[in-house]
């Protein structure tokens, strides 16, 4: 017997939560390899729970949460509101800049870091 097709509305919410793991492993400053480690699935595995080809399940996205820090309802936040967002190369820039500049413990590197920042966008 032919396994019966996902409806639409259910691969878009698949889709929809896969783009919002994405979105908060790149805040997070995580690559595919390293949420995977953490959840104990394969780089593969983690990358199509991503592209939504995977469904994930109750209790990988309770543990995909904890990785990155999240509660779970923020996988589903705005769902069904508007098409899953991409990350834009520049969004994506400006994520690791801020996670960078997270990173710099010296108050004095930080301070330069922001002049600079300032002085290039002439401010």
């Amino acid at each position: 017997m032919a396994k019966p097709k996902r409806g639409r509305s259910t691969a878009a919410v698949d889709d929809y939560v896969g783009a919002r793991i994405r979105e908060r492993r790149i805040m997070m400053g995580l690559t595919q390899q390293q949420l995977a480690e953490t959840i104990g699935v394969t780089y593969q595995q983690a990358h199509k729970y991503e592209r939504g080809i995977n469904r994930v399940s109750a209790g990988r996205l309770y543990e995909i949460a904890h990785a990155l820090n999240s509660p779970i309802s923020y996988f589903f936040e705005g769902v069904g509101e508007e098409p899953a967002r991409q990350i834009t190369p520049h969004q994506r820039m400006l994520l690791e800049i801020a996670r960078n500049f997270a990173e710099i413990t010296n108050e004095k590197h930080q301070e330069a870091v922001s002049q600079l920042a300032r002085a290039l966008a002439g401010r």
